[in-house]
């Protein structure tokens, strides 16, 4: 849990005598667990209803110690599922209502590894445009050139499969260590060729008339794909001469 300043000497500014913080003093209760929020990112979260501080006569923002630990519990479901920022909301707000709800499962968790299937856990199965540009920390500019490189690519209907979200965030935290998203062209195209080779595997199966057939398609195509990420990770481990953990 975030600790609100106590209001003594030096913090006046930063806290009002009832425990409440500027966002400032919001933003320095984050940056140790989040480096990169920003004071815009704190206002888009609360523009999209994940927070409502309370405002002075004068018009400034003044957080509670429950909407610090709200906004960190929002950007750790967007760090560690990858989950849209609507999702995120309601999730929460059901929670707040003392409702027992599943966390809802989206793409990949952080550490690469599938999310466990669960008959109880919802799927998020695509996102919007501007769910993906906040949920990456993105502008649109950049987006469009990740798009050009074949990184990520829209649906017919302008929406992200939700995988997009994984792949984005992956994205970001590369070009931290100077890989630029031009570099990675090169990892799309190893991915469409394994992709490729899976799909030639699972097509007779896929044509098949019986939907029960069809059914175990979509299952094998699953296993070969699990098999294929975990072959893909070993064989860059072994080139590079790491282990990971």
């Amino acid at each position: 849990m975030f600790q609100t300043p106590s209001g003594g000497a030096g913090q006046g500014a930063a806290a009002t005598d009832s425990g409440l913080m500027s966002i400032g003093a919001v933003l320095n209760a984050l940056r140790d667990e989040f480096p990169d929020i920003t004071i815009s990112k704190i206002r888009f979260l609360e523009s999209e209803g994940l927070v409502e501080p309370r405002r002075t006569p004068a018009g400034y923002r003044k957080f509670s110690a429950h909407d610090v630990e709200r906004l960190a519990q929002v950007l750790r479901m967007q760090r560690d599922h990858y989950l849209p920022l609507k999702v995120i909301r309601e999730h929460l707000d059901a929670v707040e209502r003392g409702e027992a709800v599943a966390l809802p499962r989206v793409g990949r968790q952080r550490d690469g590894e599938t999310v466990p299937e669960s008959a109880e856990a919802p799927t998020v199965a695509r996102i919007g445009r501007d769910e993906l540009l906040a949920a990456a920390g993105i502008d649109d500019q950049e987006l469009k050139e990740w798009e050009s490189y074949g990184l990520l690519a829209p649906l017919p209907d302008g929406a992200y499969d939700a995988e997009a979200v994984t792949v984005a965030s992956l994205v970001v935290q590369l070009g931290r260590f100077g890989i630029e998203p031009r570099h990675l062209r090169v990892m799309k195209a190893a991915a469409d060729r394994e992709a490729g080779l899976v799909d030639q595997v699972v097509a007779p199966l896929k044509r098949h008339r019986n939907p029960q057939t069809r059914a175990h398609a979509e299952a094998r195509t699953k296993e070969l794909a699990g098999l294929a990420v975990k072959l893909h990770a070993a064989l860059v481990q072994t080139a590079l001469g790491v282990r990971l953990p």
